[in-house]
């Protein structure tokens, strides 16, 4: 797990030279901000996978601040908020609308989203309160679940590996006494 993620994060000088995370300065050298460990790699996925669900602009600051605040993986906290892009926001950001109008229970509004000021002075004024409760919802249940995920997979991981190695640590010993056997000489201390 750790191997897989390392991979594909970029790297401290890549992150601490960004335009827009250079003001935070000395606070990006940090060593838990870099760390991959199942704490840090699960709570920054908990603070990417909220503040993907903020509707302002500027999320990666956010997060990284946040990253910062709570002392996690900052390079996976901030990769994170890029699952609401120009692409996937739209209809990320109506979802979050339809959650907010059944908790409320209102009835949904039909709303072509646009990024635009004229649509947000237009529209927004009428669908602020469902709209940002759902994202409310949606990034808190998404931020659990990202976290219950990283951990039950950094876990799973752990104990995998473990089996392996017990299992690589028995078959050396039956290799050697298998060899013992049939050379007929002492056993070999075994390594644990």
């Amino acid at each position: 797990m750790k191997r897989l993620i390392k991979r594909h994060m970029p790297s401290h000088h890549v992150i601490r030279n960004h335009q827009q995370l250079r003001f935070f300065g000395k606070l990006l050298h940090d060593p838990n901000l870099w760390h991959l460990n199942r704490r840090s790699v699960s709570g920054a996925f908990a603070v990417g996978c909220f503040n993907a669900w903020v509707p302002v602009p500027f999320q990666m600051v956010l997060s990284a601040a946040a990253a910062i605040l709570c002392r996690v993986n900052l390079p996976i906290s901030v990769a994170l908020v890029w699952i609401t892009n120009p692409v996937t926001m739209p209809p990320i950001f109506y979802f979050a609308y339809v959650v907010g109008t059944w908790f409320l229970g209102v009835p949904v509004r039909e709303v072509e989203f646009e990024i635009s000021l004229a649509w947000l002075g237009a529209e927004l004024g009428a669908i602020w309160k469902p709209f940002l409760l759902g994202c409310l919802i949606c990034g808190l249940v998404s931020s659990a679940l990202g976290y219950a995920t990283m951990r039950g997979l950094w876990r799973l991981t752990v104990v995998r590996n473990l089996r392996a190695r017990r299992l690589l640590h028995l078959r050396r010993r039956r290799a050697n006494e298998a060899k013992r056997e049939q050379t007929g000489a002492p056993a070999e201390p075994t390594k644990r």
